[in-house]
């Protein structure tokens, strides 16, 4: 008899499925190791399973996902990495000191956008700043899709203002960088000691890596919070929904263009220039707009080479049964 239970830790080829308020442990059926990597299962996807009271369990196959973060493992090959499955919001932590990079958090953003969930950029250790507001607006200005809170949870300040997140049947993902306060955050929420935290470096206002793997948390309430480790960078690939539509107010200019093809250099009519020009578009937005996408779109032709390796490879492999 199939199951179905829902994936909450990964250690190398051992999975764990809660099912039923109990963690049982698991194996893949061997099909899906002629899968590709995108087609395993990850924190936060809902599985069919074959229960083995006895032992492991049998994985038979991964449920429809309603969302699927990705990020490239490396910004030289550009390989991707399957992180998390079905998550409502993704809470995008990031302290109020030097932690803080609007760059980083667009990033973020375009990343979970194109994976299909809500991002929420949460400034922690608001009570270290003079001025919050300043940087609300500033993340605020990144994106009409991103929704911005700025909390003290040392102090429990404005974490009321998470409630609305916190519903039975929703799963948050915390994403952010090491010593962020994503820990912090959690145990917060908890009102108890979930995750163990570290204290930063006064030096240059980071900390170790607390979280070491994404791990699937159902709290008391019937909320799902994925914490995930800390990721100092965030490369560019595969985003170009999430791009378009955290830049979305770009991609309207650009359609108001004379030429379908315009440039944006010396072009007559071209919006762009003029909204610069009349202060409506900020040129640093712009910039980092051209950026990511070229970034993005490096990373994707690199992907492409060494996704036709890897099948050459495959290829090769299976028709001489070298293993």
């Amino acid at each position: 008899m199939n199951n179905i239970g829902r994936i909450t830790e990964i250690q190398k080829n051992s999975y764990t499925i809660r099912f039923m308020e109990k963690e049982i442990p698991a194996k893949l059926k061997g099909s899906f190791y002629n899968e590709s990597a995108d087609k395993l299962p990850v924190v936060g996807d809902y599985v069919e399973f074959a229960y083995n009271p006895m032992g492991d369990s049998m994985i038979r196959s991964v449920c429809e996902r309603k969302s699927f973060l990705t990020r490239p493992d490396q910004a030289k090959t550009a390989t991707m990495q399957y992180m998390v499955a079905n998550v409502d919001y993704t809470f995008i932590v990031t302290s109020l000191n030097e932690d803080y990079s609007y760059n980083r958090i667009a990033r973020y953003a375009s990343v979970v956008l194109q994976g299909g969930s809500t991002p929420v950029v949460v400034l922690t250790k608001s009570d270290l700043c003079n001025n919050a507001g300043r940087y609300i607006s500033e993340v605020e200005s990144i994106s009409d899709k991103i929704r911005v809170h700025a909390i003290s949870a040392k102090y429990e300040i404005g974490l009321e203002e998470l409630d609305e997140y916190l519903t039975p049947g929703t799963t948050i993902c915390f994403m952010g960088s090491s010593g962020a306060g994503k820990s912090t955050l959690l145990n917060a929420i908890c009102g108890k000691e979930i995750m163990k935290t570290s204290e930063i470096r006064s030096y240059d206002s980071t900390g170790r890596h607390t979280t070491t793997h994404r791990q699937l948390i159902t709290l008391d309430n019937g909320v799902a919070i994925i914490d995930t480790p800390g990721m100092r960078e965030l490369g560019m690939a595969q985003v170009e929904e999430g791009l378009d539509n955290t830049f979305s107010d770009i991609l309207e200019l650009e359609s108001q263009c004379r030429f379908s093809d315009c440039k944006h250099e010396t072009e007559p009519g071209c919006a762009i220039k003029a909204a610069i020009e009349s202060g409506e578009l900020d040129p640093d937005r712009y910039m980092l707009y051209k950026s990511l996408g070229q970034e993005n779109q490096r990373n994707y032709a690199k992907k492409k080479v060494i996704s036709k390796w890897a099948k050459a490879s495959k290829k090769f492999k299976d028709s001489n049964n070298v293993w």
